[in-house]
């Protein structure tokens, strides 16, 4: 069966759409096919369909932690929002790959379960945690994450267990076998709803404190170097506020990119470029980005 099929049978399917519209940053070019599957069915259809007609296909997941160049995406891009569902069942929480992970840290708060507190205010999805071993804080995905079950590209379903992952700092086996998150189970503990609602609160006060949460931003740019913080070496090196096309180092916190309005995917990799080459000359060291970036050239 092929994608055209598929509209035809009625799944939510379009073309040439501006990634724009789903990326935190408001920046990245057009997907060549994009589609939002409602279930498991309908991705593995998609996924055969792609094959057939020897497609590339990309999985994104709620954009946040992301940049996508202005030429945009060729092939089939699966945004995943549509598969949200959250349950809770005794001390674990089952959470599908679109879900946000704020709405799954406060569904376990709700049930006065403990753990995913750290995750009260990432912007990203499920099945994102999992695959970037998201953390803030001093918590990360991998703390609290019992398994993860994932869609291989040529369909098959395979559940892995949090060693089976291999975590590490922002990163999951995930990154590099190309499979695909669809739902993940976090192994929590009993406490007081109050003492955990009023931690989340706490902290969703700190991060719009202290982050530019009024612009689009895509997070976190850089990971952070061994023995050092980001956001001073950004202003040590005089860079904070530093703007190239619409991009700007945050002056609220110099270790975001935001919007100040009218701003490309490639003015966002320019700052990026700039910030590395600056703090590479001034420190010798050679920052990576935290942000995945993808797309044409």
């Amino acid at each position: 069966m092929k994608l055209y099929d598929l509209k035809a049978q009625g799944l939510d399917l379009q073309e040439n759409i501006p990634l724009s519209r789903y990326t935190f940053t408001k920046t990245g070019g057009p997907a060549e096919y994009l589609a939002f599957p409602k279930n498991l069915a309908e991705l593995k259809e998609l996924l055969a369909a792609a094959k057939e007609e020897q497609l590339p296909v990309t999985v994104i997941g709620n954009a946040s932690n992301l940049i996508i160049r202005d030429k945009g995406i060729k092939g089939l891009v699966i945004i995943l929002t549509e598969m949200k569902e959250i349950k809770v069942e005794a001390d674990k929480v089952h959470a599908q790959a679109g879900a946000r992970i704020i709405d799954t840290s406060f569904a376990a708060g709700e049930a006065g379960l403990t753990g995913l507190e750290f995750a009260a205010g990432i912007p990203g999805s499920v099945g994102g945690a999992v695959f970037m071993n998201a953390g803030a804080y001093g918590g990360e995905t991998k703390d609290c994450l019992e398994s993860a079950t994932v869609v291989t590209r040529d369909g098959e379903v395979k559940t892995y267990t949090n060693a089976e992952l291999h975590f590490s700092y922002r990163h999951s086996l995930l990154q590099e076998n190309g499979e695909i998150v669809i739902a993940a189970t976090f192994a929590l503990k009993a406490g007081d709803k109050a003492t955990i609602l009023d931690q989340m609160n706490y902290l969703n006060a700190l991060r719009s404190y202290k982050q530019p949460l009024e612009y689009p931003s895509c997070g976190s740019v850089f990971k952070r170097p061994t023995g050092h913080f980001v956001g001073p070496m950004i202003i040590k090196a005089g860079l904070q506020g530093k703007q190239i096309g619409g991009a700007q180092v945050s002056t609220k916190h110099a270790g975001f990119i935001v919007n100040k309005g009218g701003a490309t995917a490639t003015d966002y990799l320019n700052l990026i470029h700039y910030i590395q080459k600056t703090i590479k000359e001034k420190d010798g060291i050679a920052l990576q980005t935290e942000v995945r970036i993808i797309g044409e050239e």
